[in-house]
């Protein structure tokens, strides 16, 4: 069985700003742990030190209404399946970014909450937040 994981959290910018760093698929400054990303315009490969190479493929990539969408389908963490889906929405005070996870096996969810978490808290630093 599959469990979501939902973020819905606002950010001070504007959203043009957010999508320049979210949108660009090879960009992963964001990113605790990742030290370095390639990307062939549909697969993005992250590698991340002591824990091995993450590959995830770009299901959707548009600029417009500022969605990606992607699936991670090589990992070192045991993990089953995986879809993310981003998009960013204008707000009143900047931007809120919708950034749901649906994972398998559930026992996994802690860490990629964990790990969502900490790009949240990341991006919030990279903005000046």
């Amino acid at each position: 069985s599959t469990v979501a994981i939902l973020i819905d959290h606002e950010f001070a910018v504007a959203p043009a700003v957010l999508w320049g760093i979210l949108g660009t698929p090879d960009r992963v400054d964001w990113v605790p742990g990742v030290t370095s990303c390639s990307f062939d315009g549909e697969v993005r490969s992250l590698d991340l030190p002591g824990a091995g190479a993450i590959k995830e493929r770009i299901l959707r990539h548009d600029n417009e209404k500022r969605i990606l969408e992607y699936t991670c389908f090589e990992s070192p963490g045991g993990l089953e399946s995986h879809h993310a889906r981003m998009e960013i929405i204008e707000s009143d005070t900047g931007c809120r970014l919708h950034w749901e996870t649906t994972v398998a096996p559930v026992a996994i969810e802690p860490f990629i909450k964990g790990s969502m978490d900490g790009c949240i808290s990341r991006l919030e630093e990279l903005l000046g937040l």
